[in-house]
């Protein structure tokens, strides 16, 4: 038996805000869901994604997902093994993109 099963806690379906607070909260995110594994990006959450390829292959070119496929030991390394990284650059941009459209928007008129 590895170390890694004594600190995992099943759990009951979670609304998607309950599951989104408990995203924000967690040291690493184990999924097998491209959902959760942008989210767990966006939280600064290191992710093991239980799959061999992934639609975000931004996340893992940053070191913030790795692919681990449905080995239990590469599960369970990764788990025990992943630490928050620091992205200095985000693909998906800032956050202001909102506040640069319509600065556009006035200066033209």
């Amino acid at each position: 038996m590895t170390p890694l099963l004594g600190r995992v806690r099943l759990i009951n379906p979670l609304s998607f805000t309950e599951m989104l607070t408990l995203e924000q909260s967690a040291r690493v995110i184990i999924t097998d869901s491209g959902g959760v594994q942008k989210e767990a990006y966006f939280y600064g959450v290191p992710c093991v994604t239980m799959r061999d390829e992934t639609e975000w292959v931004e996340t893992i070119a940053l070191q913030w997902n790795c692919l681990v496929g449905a080995s239990r030991d590469r599960i369970a390394s990764a788990a025990l093994s992943a630490m928050p990284g620091v992205c200095g650059v985000s693909p998906y941009g800032d956050g202001r993109a909102a506040q640069r459209i319509v600065d556009t928007l006035l200066s033209k008129y």
